[in-house]
């Protein structure tokens, strides 16, 4: 009885739920998108010879077993990992999203609640047709949404092969099983929005409920704010831990931690934004009046719908400015380790088809070249590492990892190479050096020893016998003697050289007379100072396009999400502009009003999510430039400026957009009539 009943109402409120449906349908779309883009690169299967097989002892009872682990470019993990992070972001924005939607439209139909309670309907009754209204919504929505995932994954995985991400040919997989996950959870998440207001709207009496209709409740459940306290203070406890000891963990603390505040906040929205609206509308009310103080009395008086216009802003403005503030932050301190790293002023590029395919030739044109540089007048000695690859093992888990081989005469006057423990003098033989990180990560202490498999699939232990200060860019996490690594990687050519000129020569000089006698070798000299530019801009172009494959596909659903929740708050007014025609406001004063409440509202939900944004930027840049001197200070203002604008500019639109319709549609003397 009561599913049929749901069935009608959202025919009869089409409108009202068209927003819900949209909203989960677009969650469900890019979760599912994830899902069978992931599942396509579990199953792509290597080439044959495209990896290593290693064998591992097993841990805590476990046999051992023999893993194949695939060589660069020749997987697609890159992109796993990206479609993982996607992934959570859009999850995370789609329940946020879709709670509020829901919790919203419930709200919108309190008075049709309460004439429900008066007939004789129960709490447990009107609980159960809410909750069937969003089963109805979210499987039509779920469906339309894996439809589409499904449609559009083969375009994906087109795009995305032969990429930096995934340089291989990737085919779709089943898609049974990663869209049957995305449509439970769009079905899920739309119930669990539902519950709550379900739940809210079943616990009042019929006289309450009519009375809630014109007026929302001023206090909220103490069960709301007991999690909204429980969030906020896993949020803190999180910021806590962005420390200059969390290492490159920080980085990803400092993505996730935005998400528990704006959970935290979202709930604690009702008692939060009216407070901040107060402080907003007085500049505001001072320079407009009366549409401006009308304004103000519709966010403070309204909490929860003001809190439901405010989430999808808060959402979006929070994680993506966090992002990108911290990314450019990170950028700033491997700007920075970079140039207390490099000790030579002159840096020489090895040829790009070299260093992109150091196993080509038979020769070693890595040895002419050394020479021709060290021929140059002024050059005194010259740092070129044999950069390899190798399998680092452990008890149940077997690593890629970057590594390098050093001349141990030259290497440490033309980089810093500082131990914080042990000593480098003693790299000789089969030993190794580590990165702190490295280090802390996998509890390596000096003396351990660390077994390795090649790439030529010998396999050896290596002794560690200094720990590094980290310099990423231009120490490798594991450095090895050079003879070590030219015995397992004979036609590797150093990526670049670090030339250090003889006492009392200019460096401009060396790097004259390295022009004109490296001419025709491809290879090119420059000042230190412009190689580590190079590599800065480096780093910020691959963090824009993280950004954009992580915060893209988000960005656009928020954009969706609060479009499509100002335009259920405005459509759902159309009484009451129509009384404030009867009691005298013009049309011109109706829109005003509008405008500046939807731009308070914008302001408000900016205003916190500039606080989460501006918090974990600092604290970020605490732990990545700790020890670090003279460390710029690069604030993307574009990007910041633009994610505000075009919020607002959304929200503005969105809410004055209906009210015009509403206003042209609608008369007056059609309601007095009535």
């Amino acid at each position: 009885m009561m599913f049929f009943l749901s069935r009608q109402t959202v025919r009869r409120h089409r409108s009202l739920y068209a927003g819900s449906f949209v909203a989960l349908a677009v969650g469900v779309f890019l979760l599912g998108l994830a899902a069978t883009a992931t599942a396509a690169t579990i199953a792509y299967d290597a080439p044959p010879g495209s990896s290593i097989p290693v064998s591992l002892p097993g841990y805590d009872g476990e046999p051992a077993r023999t893993v194949d682990v695939p060589l660069s470019g020749e997987d697609a993990s890159g992109l796993q990992v990206v479609l993982s992070m996607v992934g959570v972001i859009s999850g995370f924005i789609t329940i946020f999203v879709i709670a509020s939607t829901f919790a919203f439209a419930v709200a919108a139909r309190r008075r049709e609640i309460g004439l429900l309670r008066l007939i004789g309907a129960t709490p447990g009754q009107i609980r159960r047709m809410v909750l069937g209204e969003a089963l109805v919504v979210a499987f039509a929505a779920s469906a339309t949404g894996t439809v589409l995932a499904q449609l559009a994954t083969p375009l994906l995985l087109a795009k995305a092969s032969y990429t930096e991400l995934a340089p291989v040919k990737l085919e779709p997989a089943s898609p049974w099983l990663p869209l049957a996950i995305a449509m439970g959870a769009g079905m899920v998440v739309a119930m669990l929005g539902a519950r709550s207001a379900a739940r809210r709207a079943g616990k009042v009496g019929a006289v309450d409920a009519l009375r809630e209709a014109a007026l929302e409740p001023p206090r909220i459940g103490p069960v709301r704010i007991g999690f909204g306290v429980l969030f906020l203070a896993g949020g803190i406890v999180l910021l806590s831990l962005i420390r200059p000891s969390s290492g490159e963990a920080a980085a990803p603390l400092a993505m996730f931690t935005p998400m528990l505040l704006v959970i935290a906040l979202t709930l604690l929205a009702p008692l939060v934004v009216p407070w901040i609206g107060r402080l907003w509308a007085i500049p505001l009310v001072a320079w407009t009046r009366v549409s401006g103080r009308l304004a103000r009395s519709n966010v403070v008086a309204a909490p929860r719908r003001s809190a439901s216009l405010a989430a999808p802003i808060l959402g979006i403005s929070a994680i993506a400015g966090s992002m990108v503030l911290s990314l450019s932050f990170v950028a700033d301190a491997a700007a920075a380790t970079i140039r207390d790293s490099v000790l030579a002023p002159i840096v020489v590029t090895a040829p790009a088809e070299e260093s992109a395919s150091p196993a080509a030739g038979s020769g070693r044109p890595d040895r002419e070249l050394r020479e021709r540089i060290l021929q140059t007048p002024g050059v005194a000695a010259v740092d070129g590492s044999i950069p390899l690859r190798l399998i680092r093992t452990d008890s149940d888990s077997a690593e890629l990892e970057d590594a390098e081989g050093i001349d141990l005469t030259v290497a440490p006057k033309a980089r810093r190479m500082t131990a914080v423990e042990g000593d480098l003098s003693k790299l000789a033989g089969k030993t190794v050096a580590i990165g702190k990180e490295m280090a802390g990560f996998e509890q390596y202490e000096v003396g351990d020893e660390i077994p390795v498999t090649y790439t030529d699939r010998s396999t050896d232990r290596l002794k560690i016998v200094a720990i590094l200060a980290d310099a990423f860019g231009v120490n490798a996490s594991l450095i090895i003697p050079e003879d070590l690594a030219r015995a397992h990687a004979p036609n590797a050519q150093p990526a670049q050289w670090f030339v250090l000129p003889a006492d009392g020569v200019s460096p401009d000089s060396v790097v004259a007379g390295l022009d004109q006698n490296l001419a025709g070798s491809g290879a090119d000299a420059v000042p230190a100072a412009v190689w580590e530019a190079a590599q800065d801009e480096g780093v910020r172009q691959g963090n824009q396009l993280g950004l954009i494959l992580l915060l893209g596909p988000a960005a656009l659903y928020s954009a969706i999400a609060i479009v499509n929740t100002l335009l259920m708050g405005s459509l759902q007014r159309g009484h009451e502009f129509v009384t404030s025609r009867l009691l005298g406001a013009t049309p011109a004063q109706i829109r005003r009003m509008v405008l500046w409440e939807s731009t308070l509202v914008g302001v408000v939900a900016l205003s916190l999510g500039t606080a989460i944004t501006v918090t974990v930027g600092i604290l970020i840049r605490h732990a990545m430039t700790d020890g670090l001197a003279d460390v710029a200070v690069t604030v993307p203002w574009g990007p910041l400026l633009g994610i505000a604008g075009t919020c607002l500019v959304l929200a503005v639109g969105a809410a004055l957009a209906p009210t015009a319709v509403i206003l042209r549609h609608s008369h007056p003397s059609a309601a007095a009539a009535e």
